[in-house]
């Protein structure tokens, strides 16, 4: 692929992202994030609060890009099946059966939103899991593809009684954990309360453009990204560095305060996620028009990539998320950048 061609599908970048910051105001960070995840094609984890926006975020990505969009909502009495079919009593009188939400668009499933993933129970987890690594499911005695689908899921962190969390090693499957939270900003709270235009979601994303990228394209062409932005072996030495980091922060002499750091992390990151956060740090780099790889690419990406994946001690579990801001912060201050 020539570089007028990469450049070209850096403007449609750039168009999807300019259309979608008017619809989903004050998000620019999640925006440029969830821009680099379908690119990277990594599924995502949304960490945020009820009404914040997130099933809006993700049908004007939808809309955007093209493809299927469907969603199914976490309960405790959800079942695997409940993914694949469903069933109901016709006007005949008799059972039928109905393609589920992960069958319902076929081959074109763009984007499958999975809100608040952790009140299903473990076992439609592990559904939802090997459907993402493979992309691929056995139902009706046909096999089903999705070569285009990636997978977003939002989990109720607030809410304790009747949830089910999930494992590390399921966190591990996901590119990203990207937080979107209310914007401190009050002109834009003011707007988001009293701006009627964003009280009618349907209304609101029919304003975008359709299909500004080719969602049965962007397998390829994030291979062309991949193959197309360099990492130097000085910036990989210094990924090394971060990795080793997140595994024994006191051999970088990073401290967190109030936390005992000998017992603090049980497990750093997976080479999975290392590989994650060089692909998005990759694509970061070609979003700001760079033929190789910076560390500030790798900053844009260390956080949203790597928190999710460190397993700390049990004691510590509550106080997960500010715990991992400041570790991973500590960790970027405290190995030398080249």
């Amino acid at each position: 692929m020539s570089d007028h061609q990469l450049a070209d599908w850096r403007n449609h970048a750039q168009t999807l992202e300019t259309a979608i910051n008017k619809v989903v105001v004050g998000q620019e960070s999640p925006i440029r994030l969830i821009t680099t995840a379908i690119f990277s094609r990594g599924h995502v984890l949304l960490e945020g609060d009820v009404g914040v926006g997130k099933t809006t975020l993700l049908r004007a990505f939808t809309r955007c890009i093209g493809g299927g969009y469907q969603r199914i909502e976490g309960t405790i009495d959800l079942m695997p099946n409940d993914l694949v079919y469903h069933t109901y009593l016709g006007e005949d009188g008799k059972p039928h059966v109905s393609p589920g939400p992960l069958l319902m668009s076929g081959e074109n499933l763009s984007v499958f939103f999975f809100n608040e993933i952790n009140r299903a129970r473990p076992q439609v987890h592990s559904l939802l899991l090997r459907v993402m690594a493979e992309r691929t499911l056995s139902a009706f005695n046909k096999e089903h593809h999705f070569p285009h689908m990636l997978v977003f899921a939002d989990r109720n962190q607030v809410e304790k009684e009747e949830t089910f969390e999930i494992p590390s090693a399921a966190r591990d499957r996901f590119m990203m954990e990207i937080p979107i939270v209310v914007p401190d900003d009050d002109a834009i709270m003011e707007s988001l309360a009293f701006d009627t235009k964003f009280h009618n979601v349907d209304a609101l994303v029919e304003t975008l453009p359709e299909n500004v990228l080719q969602f049965d394209k962007l397998n390829a062409f994030s291979n062309v990204i991949q193959s197309s932005v360099e990492a130097s072996p000085t910036l990989r030495h210094y990924a090394l560095n971060l990795w080793r980091a997140t595994k024994t922060p006191t051999a970088y002499g990073v401290k967190v305060s109030g936390v005992d750091m000998n017992r603090l992390v049980l497990s750093g990151a997976s080479p999975r996620g290392m590989s994650m956060m060089l692909r998005a740090a990759r694509v970061n780099a070609w979003l700001n028009n760079r033929e190789s790889v910076l560390p500030e690419d790798i900053h844009t990406v260390f956080h949203s990539t790597v928190a999710h994946r460190l397993v700390f001690s049990p004691v510590y579990e509550m106080r997960r998320t500010e715990i991992a801001r400041e570790l991973l912060t500590g960790i970027v201050n405290a190995v030398a950048a080249p």
